[in-house]
């Protein structure tokens, strides 16, 4: 059963608890109100689908620049042209594939609050791309697990990615990001649980992609429970899957989601361009106060 917002936005939903498909919006041309209610309902659903759109690189970053404050195309990648420095190119052909379970960007002190997907080039079958549901999987913990997990801080490292990108590909300069040049990925620190700024849920801050260690244990306490966290997050109660169409535009909220993209289509030519909504400094259960 579809469900309408305040701005007559309708959402078929694509599963129990999280994910939504808008239906009968265009977003070129979306009146403000259409885009609060879009915005209110990537909170409450997110993840949401909006298929058939007609957006170009512009369109793209001038919904963007609508919906939020666009960051850079990445820290390291810089955009697709210069022309548009917001966009990041996800090509197939470039190593440009996301088949490990990540959240964009938790390796800056700042991650991005949220990310527009758009399908440019898509193979004959397969890459599909999944999104698990965060604070499903947190409230779906047991009581002692979550009371562990509470107290934990974790370290993000994006050097094992994009170090030798930005060093052998940028020359040591990336992007701009929050004022500042990139020019080395220092690993830093979140909390291992993330409350969520607008909500105040709960939810799994960790991921495989960029994920390192917890802080203050040892090596193996830190990998089982890093494992024991991921394979809750990615069971499959807590988790979308989309099958991509040309014209299909995609948004998540970076905050309570982890996502992960099929490399199931071989040689297939497969291109993605996405763009970042500047976000927030994580907070958890012991410094949200």
């Amino acid at each position: 059963m579809s469900t309408r917002t305040a701005a007559q936005l309708t959402l078929n939903p694509l599963g129990p608890h999280f994910g939504a498909q808008v239906e009968g919006l265009d977003l070129a041309d979306a009146h403000d109100d259409d885009l609060v209610a879009v915005r209110a309902a990537l909170t409450e659903k997110k993840v949401l689908f909006f298929r058939g759109q007609h957006l170009d690189d512009d369109g793209q970053v001038a919904l963007g620049r609508r919906l939020g404050e666009l960051t850079a195309s990445h820290p390291v990648v810089g955009g697709v042209d210069e022309a548009h420095p917001e966009i990041y190119a996800l090509d197939s052909a470039d190593n440009g594939f996301a088949d490990v379970w990540h959240t964009d960007v938790t390796f800056m002190p700042r991650p991005p609050l949220g990310s527009i997907l758009r399908a440019v080039i898509l193979p004959p079958t397969g890459g599909d791309t999944s999104w698990a549901d965060s604070q499903l999987a947190y409230d779906s913990l047991s009581s002692p697990v979550r009371e562990l997990a509470d107290q934990l801080t974790a370290v993000h490292d994006g050097n094992r990615e994009f170090g030798y990108y930005l060093a052998q590909r940028r020359g040591g300069k990336g992007s701009v990001w929050d004022g500042d040049v990139v020019t080395r990925l220092d690993p830093v620190e979140h909390p291992v649980v993330r409350v969520h700024p607008e909500t105040g849920r709960k939810g799994i801050f960790v991921n495989p992609g960029f994920t390192s260690h917890i802080v203050g244990v040892s090596e193996a306490e830190s990998r089982g429970i890093l494992d024991l966290l991921y394979a809750h997050l990615t069971k499959p109660e807590h988790i979308i899957r989309h099958r991509w169409s040309l014209g299909d535009i995609a948004m998540w909220d970076n905050r309570s989601t982890a996502h992960y993209a099929n490399r199931d289509y071989g040689t297939a030519h497969r291109v993605m361009h996405r763009i970042t909504l500047r976000g927030d400094l994580p907070v958890g259960p012991t410094t949200s106060h």
